[in-house]
């Protein structure tokens, strides 16, 4: 360990004694003060035109206030990246400054080191004044910044080759420190980019309204699993990694853990299985044998989630859509059947009761005529009454927003009162007898 650090030192203060003896020689050379004078002139060339450039963009690009479609926002895209406009042009125009002082003096060091200045520049343009996604500003910060601090030094080079000599190996796989370095750094945006894309692309689809709520579920995660698929091999590819070799540890790493994995890849075809079926999807009204019963808000892949009338969520997993019984309330908006019971007082006509109580049901405006109208039934002879109910079809589900029954137990009520038709309560017969007898004297 401590040989290394001196190594580390050596390399430093090599790269600093040459970097001295290069400021030396161009602090000392006529060449390198015309370069130094035509860095100068490009700058201020770039400043004076970018200025002029940029104010005549923003009055020829900025759209009209309250303005949203696609061509204004491509607008306003093309406004951000504005304050770039002054290290390129200064780039440019030391690009063809370059060619001059090559032909003339035959060097041209101080004018490239100036050009990497610039591009330097425009790489914390673009990190501190346009970018704002969070994590793109961070890995521009950390990464992208003093990448191109070093390439403006001459070091970026000599450190790419020595991260690259140095190799890790790993079983049957082996990689560079420089591998595993542009790994994580293209892995992060491609995983970043795969979630934007992924985002991007489940709410072009959900808008699709013309396609079933299933089919909308489906093609989202088809989406997501070829995108974030996608992304993987090539980060495969940009480590340098042998997928060959990948696919054997790979497969032993799946034996040992397929039996523990089991249940996850049931839910995970499970919910493949539920999408192409469509037999539930999401907002519909589901019950399960094991009494869960909710409203599907969200299919994962492993899981569905249901949500009750109370609030509460309820995580199903898909297997038990597919190996239990499961009652589905809104296939399609179907029509649902209730039955409200009551009671009426012995001392009434009881052949009057069914079309007093069904013309009054039949007034909610929910209450459908087909495929049945509202029916009143004779169910029994209670102990204090007679027992009456009224069956009526509705569309919905009676909980929640929707309080069919309460409702139509009101008209009943109200009905019923209007035409003098008494409700019963319990009655009871109680007997006292004198349980205290005098003992015989």
């Amino acid at each position: 360990m401590a040989g290394n650090s001196q190594q580390y030192t050596d390399m430093v203060l090599g790269y600093l004694q040459q970097g001295w003896a290069q400021a030396q020689e161009w602090l000392l050379s006529p060449a390198a003060w015309s370069q130094f004078a035509l860095l100068v002139a490009a700058w201020l060339l770039a400043l004076v035109i970018s200025r002029r450039a940029t104010a005549a963009l923003e009055r020829l690009l900025t759209p009209p206030e309250g303005q949203d479609g696609v061509v204004a926002r491509v607008r306003r895209f093309v406004l951000i990246f504005l304050p770039l406009m002054l290290p390129l042009l200064a780039y440019g125009f030391t690009a063809i400054g370059e060619q001059i002082t090559r032909s003339l003096f035959g060097s041209g060091a101080v004018i490239a080191f100036g050009k990497r200045v610039f591009l330097f520049l425009a790489a914390w343009a673009l990190v501190n004044r346009i970018i704002r996604e969070p994590f793109l500003k961070l890995l521009g910060k950390y990464v992208l910044i003093p990448a191109m601090a070093l390439h403006a030094l001459g070091l970026l080079d000599p450190l790419v080759a020595h991260l690259s000599a140095t190799v890790i190996q790993i079983g049957n796989i082996s990689f560079s420190v420089m591998a595993l370095v542009r790994g994580v750094i293209a892995g992060s945006l491609l995983f970043w980019l795969g979630r934007w894309s992924n985002e991007q692309s489940a709410s072009y689809i959900t808008r699709r309204e013309e396609l079933r709520p299933a089919t909308r579920q489906l093609a989202v995660k088809a989406v997501e699993v070829l995108i974030y698929g996608t992304a993987f091999l090539l980060l495969m590819s940009i480590m340098g990694i042998d997928l060959s070799a990948l696919a054997i540890l790979g497969g032993a790493i799946g034996v040992g853990l397929g039996f523990g994995l089991q249940k996850i890849a049931s839910n995970y075809i499970s919910g493949i299985i539920l999408l192409l079926e469509g037999q539930a999807t999401v907002g519909d009204y589901v019950e399960l044998d094991g009494g869960e019963a909710g409203t599907i808000i969200k299919m994962t892949a492993r899981a569905t989630i249901l949500e009750t009338f109370d609030g509460r969520w309820i995580v199903v997993p898909n297997e038990d859509f597919i190996t239990t019984r499961v009652v589905n309330y809104s296939d399609a908006g179907a029509a649902h059947r209730y039955e409200a019971p009551f009671s009426v007082s012995y001392e009434t006509d009881i052949n009057k009761v069914p079309a007093i109580v069904e013309a009054a049901v039949a007034k909610h405006p929910a209450v459908l005529e087909k495929p049945f109208p509202p029916d009143c039934e004779l169910r029994g002879f209670g102990e204090s009454g007679v027992d009456f109910a009224v069956e009526f079809w509705v569309n919905g589900i009676d909980d929640g927003e929707n309080r069919f029954t309460s409702d139509v137990l009101f008209l009943i009520w109200n009905a019923l009162k209007d035409n003098g038709i008494r409700i019963p309560y319990p009655h009871r017969v109680v007997e006292l007898r004198n349980a205290a007898e005098k003992p015989a004297g």
